[in-house]
């Protein structure tokens, strides 16, 4: 049976500053790929894999070379470090205004009765895990780059002063399981930087054992990437967040705010687990925790080979689904066992939902592989959609008592078709009031 964790845990990932030095500007250069990641991309053009490495290659390798099959902390580290990144998320939050005066703790005068809205700046991890032709693929928590409005990404450098900031978007997300992979344009990176960043090796989280040694690498307190090492205390320990519910590595490494999206890494350098959260009650010391990383190995790799969609579409190509609906919460999914999404209310009648056979009470959970949680998180999806477009979604509904999972492939009708229909609707219907008062 699983151990289920009661104690108070928060997500470690983003430290949330006023403003973070070395990390605020973009830059754009003009750069060639250096050589070990030129070969990768002629191997795989079109799909991006993450290295994987087994036990057994390591053991070959190691007898080969007559070492130890083990590394030390400091080797570990100097290995690992060059495929760490720093994370900044710009994003805006909105505030009510208290007692309708329009003013909130010093952030200005707002709408009488309305709402305040201010910039929030904060940071977290993340592990480059591969490319494809044009983009630098890195992992993080999902908690890390949620409603974000700009991203940047801090590359590791031998003058601290120096390192390298380039812009950087969201290129998928799974909030159930708090992941995201973000891209990076590979013409953003300089060519001093590629030679000194690497991508990481995967190891095998279902191999470790009780009492192994690990270590932490982040931006922990948003001081840097620093280093923590530790044992694994716990597997498959059950935990209870805010959003989600997992089970993770329990580790004593310190990790700390900041630190989510970092690598937990086994004694080869190796990452076997993403660091994601800590025990914050009073008298806990050293339990943090890391996401398993051969549980989510096939979802990092599809969120790695999504389609990058920067651009929105024109308004002659905007897209529609044919429903309405609303959110089903992580409160509304804890008090009443309904999956988190958009629970649909209605299915438009001769709509592109209704021809995907999506039905009232139906929940959507992802679209495009990315996680939605609203009607909003849709809309703003749907921004970067043409009409005619197909894609995946993901749907739970009940069966015999129970929601079950589906995958259904969605048409995307042209918005401007709908309007149309819609408008004829209501001059029939104009018409109709017309004559019937004469």
């Amino acid at each position: 049976m699983k151990n289920k964790n009661v104690i108070s845990i928060a997500l470690a990932g983003v430290l949330t500053v006023g403003a973070v030095a070395g990390l605020t500007g973009f830059t754009s250069k003009d750069t060639e790929v250096a050589t070990s990641f030129a070969a990768e991309s002629e191997t795989e053009a079109s799909t991006a894999l993450l290295t994987t490495v087994s036990d057994d290659s390591v053991t070959e390798e190691s007898s080969s070379e007559g070492s130890s099959s083990t590394l030390t902390v400091a080797e570990v580290a100097a290995k690992a470090l060059p495929s760490v990144v720093t994370i900044t998320n710009t994003s805006v939050t909105e505030l009510e205004s208290m007692y309708g005066y329009g003013y909130y703790f010093g952030y200005g005068y707002g709408d009488e009765g309305g709402t305040t809205t201010y910039e929030s700046v904060s940071v977290g991890s993340g592990i480059i895990i591969g490319q494809n032709d044009t983009e630098l693929l890195i992992l993080t928590n999902y908690h890390v780059v949620e409603d974000a409005t700009e991203l940047s990404v801090g590359f590791i450098s031998d003058d601290e002063d120096e390192a390298e900031a380039v812009e950087a978007v969201t290129k998928g997300t799974d909030a159930s399981i708090d992941i995201a992979v973000v891209a990076v344009q590979l013409d953003d990176i300089s060519d001093e930087t590629m030679s000194e960043i690497a991508i990481a090796e995967i190891g095998d989280s279902d191999s470790l054992q009780l009492g192994e040694q690990v270590v932490a690498i982040g931006n922990a307190l948003g001081y840097g990437q620093s280093v923590t090492t530790g044992i694994v205390s716990a597997l498959n320990r059950t935990i209870e967040l805010d959003t989600y519910t997992a089970e993770m590595i329990q580790t004593d490494a310190a990790i700390n705010a900041g630190n989510s999206g970092g690598p937990l890494l086994d004694m080869n350098g190796r990452v076997v687990g993403i660091n994601s959260a800590k025990a914050s009650d009073t008298g806990v010391e050293g339990m943090g925790y890391a996401i398993p990383i051969s549980d989510v190995v096939s979802i990092i790799e599809d969120l790695m080979n999504k389609q990058t969609r920067t651009e929105t579409v024109s308004d002659e190509e905007s897209a529609y689904i044919g429903i309405t609906g609303q959110e089903v919460s992580s409160e509304m999914s804890s008090v009443y066992g309904i999956p988190e999404g958009i629970y649909i209310t209605e299915v438009a009648e001769d709509s592109p939902a209704e021809a995907a056979g999506l039905q009232a009470g139906y929940i959507i959970t992802k679209f495009d592989s990315t996680s939605v949680s609203s009607m909003t998180d849709l809309k703003n999806l749907l921004a970067y959609y043409a009409g005619g477009e197909t894609v995946s979604i993901v749907v739970s509904y009940q069966s015999n008592g129970e929601y079950v999972e589906e995958t259904i492939d969605l048409t995307l009708g042209l918005l401007s078709d709908y309007q149309d229909t819609s408008e004829e609707e209501e001059a029939t219907v104009e018409e109709g009031r017309r004559g019937g008062n004469n």
